[in-house]
């Protein structure tokens, strides 16, 4: 167990009013938009690969949003936010919304009717003239929640890709992709594997491929371990190329760790130096490449394995432009260790919350 996998309150806390839950919402909306079109811009990833990857963040997104519909009036209850390392809610809140769906009609029959509640509604606001109580609001919005959520679109802890075609220069026949998120670093990974297959038909074999990579490749680990993994528990399957994708972390105010990009804009908003609403997302991009086969077992059961060569890392951030010029003033050491210079992003503008 390395020092990232010890869970501390901050991995799972709340923040301190609902104008920040409304500010963090709309902040991770944001950021997540410009980075499709920030990779997109930057050919970070090729066509195909990106078509997956913005169906992955889509998924994403739409959790988070189900997320926030959930806890608009809970007075009770707050979404549990990680700020260490992540920026990201706690991989629990997934698994609250598989489990409240799960129970979408008990729930909604518990519920005050539509109507009933339409009607007290235009009561209290037009005869009373009175705001409507906080509990009603809770109420209209456990509603919507119920009944437009969709669990198809929830993003899971491991959501399975299709096999598909690879492209041409590639130098293998097929490509699948996948996305987890790490329960220890409540980070969303996606991940694409570039492979052979020898067999009859790639479908009769697809089932067994998807089973190896949600118990072999759901978690963050070496991307070496996991490329041998996968390859040793698929004997039709001669994997090629993994690469990895980690989102995160979320640089922002609510952030509270040693990062040194998080300590830059913290410092950068304690100074009045940037506005509050600044951020800056890390992404980081792992490939592991097969360089060679050997075989492997007795002489009656042998299996072709894959020689990994050295695992290829990048690292990108993703920022504003006077949040980029903040880091190359206060620390251009740490811009010099990216895969290319800091990839300007729009700013970000919301109007001024409480603290």
């Amino acid at each position: 167990m390395t020092i990232n996998h010890i869970t501390t309150p901050l991995d799972s806390a709340t923040l301190d009013s609902k104008e920040h839950y409304i500010f963090y919402h709309k902040m991770v909306d944001y950021v997540f938009k410009e980075l499709i079109v920030a990779v997109q811009q930057n050919s970070i990833i090729n066509n195909l690969e990106l078509n997956m990857f913005k169906q992955y963040c889509d998924l994403l997104l739409y959790s988070i949003e189900a997320m926030r519909v959930k806890y608009m009036y809970d007075e009770e209850d707050n979404m549990k936010v990680d700020l260490t390392e992540s920026g990201f809610p706690n991989y629990l809140e997934f698994r609250y919304l598989f489990n409240d769906l799960e129970l979408r009609d008990d729930y909604l029959g518990k519920l005050t009717p539509i109507s009933e509640l339409q009607e007290e509604f235009l009561d209290t606001l037009l005869r009373k003239k009175e705001p409507i109580k906080k509990t009603k609001l809770f109420q209209a919005a456990s509603i919507v929640y119920y009944s437009s959520v969709n669990k198809q679109y929830i993003f899971n802890r491991f959501v399975q890709g299709k096999i598909v075609s690879a492209p041409k220069d590639s130098q293998s026949d097929f490509l699948t992709s996948w996305s987890f998120y790490d329960v220890a670093s409540n980070r969303p990974f996606v991940c694409f594997m570039y492979f052979n297959y020898y067999g009859n038909k790639i479908d009769d074999y697809k089932e067994s491929i998807y089973e190896v990579l949600k118990h072999v490749a759901d978690r963050k680990m070496n991307l070496d371990t996991m490329a041998y993994g996968i390859d040793r528990k698929l004997a039709k399957v001669s994997p090629k190329l993994i690469k990895r994708i980690d989102l995160g972390p979320l640089h922002n105010m609510f952030a509270k760790d040693a990062n040194e990009f998080t300590h830059l804009i913290l410092e950068g908003i304690s100074k009045k130096e940037i506005p509050v609403e600044s951020y800056a997302l890390s992404m980081k991009i792992d490939q592991v490449t097969s360089k060679s086969e050997f075989k492997e077992g007795s002489f009656f059961s042998k299996q072709i394995l894959q020689r990994w060569d050295e695992i290829f890392k990048q690292k990108y951030v993703f920022a504003p432009h006077r949040i980029i010029q903040l880091l190359y003033n206060k620390s251009p050491e740490l811009m010099n260790k990216l895969a290319k210079p800091p990839i300007e992003m729009a700013e970000l503008k919301i109007e001024k919350i409480k603290s």
